[in-house]
């Protein structure tokens, strides 16, 4: 299947509205109590250069809910597309389709940070933390925003056909989405800062 029978907008409203779902859980989830259990760094404290790989941000924690979520938010926005008739110009799967697209969505959205966090670390930028100077400042907060949207999308075009104004939509979105819900987590007491 080409992407000549996909709908651009409907396939990245589409993405952006299952991404909101299960951003609403990973926000309540990162709020929890029970969540910091789960606090174990996945880079297992190993170091490269003297460096760590990644930090004591990027834990198991964030993979818990985020990739399971996901998955379950792109089927049952399939079903319910599909229930109301809007479901035209979307990949042509059945609902178990989706839940695996969704279930590599979502990992490769988590998966998408961790390159940035290892350049950080290996720049000597602490976890959590933003370069002193302005210019580099603004540099990392703008990969912070969009890391995660082209992870998913590069997994998402590995598995489906994805077209380029879905890219364009999505990373002019998705961003946006993110720094709402790195926001809540924050207000929900999941992040020590909105950023």
């Amino acid at each position: 299947m080409g992407t000549d029978a996909l709908n651009p907008a409907a396939c990245a409203a589409f993405l952006v509205a299952a991404f909101s779902l299960a951003g609403f859980c990973q926000a309540a989830w990162l709020g929890s109590a029970r969540s910091r259990r789960f606090a174990v760094p996945i880079d297992a404290r190993l170091t490269f250069r003297g460096r760590r790989l990644l930090g004591d941000n990027k834990t198991a924690r964030g993979f818990i809910v985020m990739v399971p979520a996901t998955a379950i938010g792109f089927a049952t926005l399939c079903s319910v597309t599909r229930l109301a008739g809007i479901g035209g110009g979307l990949w042509p799967y059945p609902a178990a389709g989706y839940l695996a697209l969704g279930f590599w969505a979502g990992l490769g959205f988590m998966a998408g940070e961790l390159p940035n966090s290892f350049v950080k670390r290996q720049l000597d930028i602490a976890p959590g933390t933003s370069p002193d100077r302005r210019v580099a400042s603004l540099v990392c907060h703008g990969i912070d925003r969009v890391d995660s949207v082209v992870g998913m999308l590069v997994v998402v075009s590995l598995v489906v056909p994805v077209p380029w104004l879905t890219w364009l939509y999505a990373l002019i979105a998705g961003p946006a989405l993110h720094g709402a819900f790195s926001l809540l987590v924050f207000r929900l007491g999941g992040k020590a800062r909105a950023a």
